[in-house]
């Protein structure tokens, strides 16, 4: 008996001591993501930069790996080659091009693929417009991490909410800066995954969280680090198969989703892999250094004293 327990306390301290290191590292990632956003900056895209939308019509058989390397060598930049929902509509979005080529020559352009080029129409997204989609993005972020700074206050102590709460910012910055570093282009579809990104470590950021204020309740003398060891080791198994499952979809987008949805996976990717360590690392270590302990979810009885009439 006395060397099973001791083998349980020296796997406590091995698990403690892993989690103490990987939230060292996050934070050191977090220091680096936040240099790198402040140094680089973001790579906006069209949907925040403006930019123009051309709409065309060429012969169903001319592919999006014919057309993309003819525009970018006319144009000099990237540019974004969607399937418009009919057979041989594509829908181009690039920059304004400030010399050579304008958006009356598109025909030309694209004339050694076809003959028949129809072009169906184009627009220009203003950059005022592209200001006012960041803007409204940036104030969209801030509203549901508010909505999550309420939610994690009821539901759980400031404590154990705090660590969840930390987990997100560090799993929204560590993408950030992933795409600050390498200079990946940043537009509305990564915004969405960032969004989807929050909900998921949020959702594993509670399910532990659950487990551990269940454990201080029903054993109000345990120690935090062992009740972080076994909320983890309980859900550790529901976890993986979760992430695991939801990585294989996404790689999935990202080795058959094309260039449109090249940034949607990429964070995504990212995301998940982040928003799992996080979950287990970071969101139970903060609590434990804040003193969380059994004694702040016993009820406490009030008693009133009435004095003499």
């Amino acid at each position: 008996m006395m060397n099973i327990n001791m083998k349980k306390f020296n796997n406590s301290n091995k698990y403690s001591e892993l989690r103490y290191v990987s939230s060292a590292i996050s934070i050191v990632f977090m220091l680096v993501s936040i240099a790198f956003i402040s140094i680089n900056g973001l790579n906006w895209g069209l949907d925040f930069t403006g930019g123009v939308i051309t709409e065309i019509q060429l012969d169903p058989s001319i592919t999006m790996s014919e057309i993309s390397p003819l525009l970018q060598s006319a144009l000099d930049q990237n540019v974004s080659v969607i399937e418009g929902g009919e057979v041989g509509r594509w829908i181009l979005r690039y920059a304004e091009p400030a010399v050579g080529v304008s958006i009356a020559d598109m025909s030309d352009v694209l004339a050694p693929l076809a003959s028949n080029i129809e072009v169906l129409n184009t627009s220009i997204v203003g950059s005022q417009v592209g200001a006012e989609l960041a803007e409204q993005g940036g104030l969209a972020l801030l509203v549901s991490m508010l909505c999550i700074m309420a939610y994690l206050s009821y539901r759980f102590e400031w404590r154990l909410a705090s660590g969840a709460l930390f987990a997100l910012v560090h799993d929204v910055l560590f993408v950030l800066g992933v795409f600050a570093a390498l200079q990946l282009e940043f537009n509305l579809t990564v915004f969405a995954a960032i969004l989807a990104i929050i909900g998921y470590s949020l959702n594993d950021s509670i399910i532990i969280g659950d487990r551990i204020r269940e454990l201080l309740i029903l054993k109000p003398t345990l120690a935090i680090a062992d009740a972080n060891n076994q909320a983890i080791a309980a859900t550790i198994s529901r976890t993986m198969v979760t992430s695991g499952t939801t990585l294989m979809t996404v790689s999935a987008l990202w080795l058959l989703g094309g260039g449109p949805l090249n940034g949607f996976s990429t964070a995504m990717f990212i995301g998940l892999i982040v928003g799992t360590w996080s979950s287990i690392a970071v969101a139970t270590t903060l609590p434990e250094f804040w003193g969380l302990n059994g004694s702040h979810y016993q009820v406490v009885e009030l008693k009133e004293e009435f004095g003499e009439g």
